[in-house]
């Protein structure tokens, strides 16, 4: 076998697909058109896929078993280079898929031009694509998991905590701090079932499409596809080639998983404010001030929140792409991966800073049950109890306890400090029972309906998530 010298272009200096064309491409076409400057991040993947077909090539007799052989040890020595950040990538050569043939020519000699029978670059990079998405949705579960163990964590240590639970940002109810984070482990847990769902749809195999219309060698898609993983070939070579519909659902699953995060960091630079006072979080996840030595800032909250625009923004990115590509092929899609990577890299950090986060805060307890008895919170617990013991309509309950209210703010007292007399004025029918129900942790510990904020249904929640997790 010839070697090319390493750092030299195979066939003097020829493009891959250089037979065509008489002249080179101008700078500018080269500038546009190149993209080994972040396709690169699938350099495993493509070996990974190239070793596969490799493999089936053989299997099926279309090359023999000593080019295999060869093409297999080269692309071994390929992934050594990649792994130890040795490898030449070359913008002359414009991709990953290309940039690793070039380099696989130049260790093993012409049996390197064999690798590509029966494939293209299409179905190629399509294949290196899925692969690489895939194996990030899987570390999305991962991430996902340790960030709801650390809710779990502080659900557990706060079952019994009040606090108050908010509409319109206005205190509603009393609720327990363990319930509110069990919230979040609800929604992070359908993060994970849409990612799984997505990963299930993606993981079929495009490669063996070829260009678009599949191939006339003897391939077996079924025995590359099982290699790689995938649960199937794609049925159709022109949708093979030309869905990205993957990475927009990927993308989609991203964009509501950093919608949850936001929501969840919003409520942590609430929390921590002077004005709430509800956690504290260590020096390991907040900034000063340059100008005021007092501030204690929450800017790994506010950084994943502000992450959610980057990462739905990287969605429309693609879907705009896509929107108006007739079948099969065009080079448009080599817009895809960027917005993609771009936006799994913003969300895999902010989901690592948020399971810190949560890990690291410390509920201020009297704060929050202070918080959690304002603005009159168990004012509901009344009208249901009026209902429940009296008898009344709710619509007049409603209109009775507005009315309790209404006193008890006119005498500067909470609903539970009101004396029996005073209530009486408004509904004679009142007796002393009203007293069970009136303050936060009689309100808390009555919901024990299914998914409600009583302690118990907490510790009952919190242990379920635990065998599941």
């Amino acid at each position: 076998m010839v070697k090319t010298p390493k750092g030299q272009s195979p066939r003097g200096g020829q493009k891959m697909w250089g037979g065509r064309f008489l002249s080179k491409p101008s700078d500018i076409m080269q500038a546009i058109n190149v993209s080994i400057s972040f396709d690169k991040r699938m350099a495993a993947q493509d070996v990974s896929g190239s070793k596969a077909h490799s493999d089936m090539l053989a299997a099926q007799g279309i090359i023999t078993d000593t080019d295999n052989a060869a093409i297999q040890v080269g692309l071994d020595d390929i992934l050594a280079e990649i792994k130890d950040g040795t490898f030449p990538y070359r913008d002359e050569f414009e991709d990953i898929h290309l940039n690793i043939e070039a380099r696989l020519t130049e260790l093993i000699g012409e049996t390197a031009g064999r690798l590509h029978t029966g494939r293209s670059r299409n179905d190629q990079v399509a294949t290196d694509f899925r692969l690489w998405v895939r194996d990030h949705v899987d570390e999305f579960d991962g991430a996902l998991s340790g960030l709801q163990r650390a809710l779990l964590g502080q659900a557990a240590q706060t079952a019994d905590m009040l606090m108050p639970g908010f509409t319109h940002l206005q205190v509603a109810q009393p609720v327990t701090f363990g319930h509110h984070m069990l919230a979040y482990v609800e929604m992070f847990a359908r993060d994970r079932a849409r990612f799984s769902d997505c990963r299930g749809r993606l993981n079929e195999s495009p490669l063996g499409a070829a260009a678009l219309a599949g191939t006339p060698y003897r391939v077996n898609r079924h025995m590359t596809s099982d290699a790689l993983g995938f649960s199937r070939p794609m049925a159709n070579s022109l949708d093979a080639v030309s869905a990205r519909d993957f990475a927009m659902e990927a993308l989609s699953c991203a964009s509501i998983c950093a919608t949850h995060l936001s929501r969840l960091a919003e409520e942590i630079v609430l929390w921590t404010s002077v004005q709430f006072g509800f956690v504290a979080l260590s020096d390991k996840f907040t900034t000063g001030s340059s100008i005021m030595p007092q501030k204690r800032n929450p800017d790994a909250a506010e950084l994943v929140r502000a992450k959610t625009g980057r990462i739905t923004g990287a969605m429309v990115a693609l879907t705009m792409v896509m929107k108006g590509l007739p079948l099969a092929y065009s080079k448009d899609m080599q817009e895809d991966k960027a917005p993609v990577f771009e936006a799994f890299d913003a969300l895999a950090l902010a989901l690592a800073a948020m399971a810190g986060m949560v890990a690291d805060m410390q509920p201020n307890a009297d704060n929050m049950a202070k918080a959690a008895g304002d603005a009159y919170s168990t004012a509901t617990d009344l009208a249901d109890w009026l209902v429940r013991e009296l008898g009344l309509p709710f619509r007049q309950a409603h209109h009775a306890t507005g009315a309790i209210v209404a006193l008890a703010e006119s005498k500067g007292k909470a609903l539970h400090e009101l004396s029996l007399e005073d209530m009486q004025k408004t509904l004679p029918q009142i007796h002393g029972g009203i007293y069970d129900v009136l303050s936060p942790q009689k309100s808390v510990a009555s919901r024990t309906s299914y998914g409600g904020t009583a302690p118990d249904n907490v510790r009952e929640q919190v242990k379920l998530w635990q065998k599941r997790l």
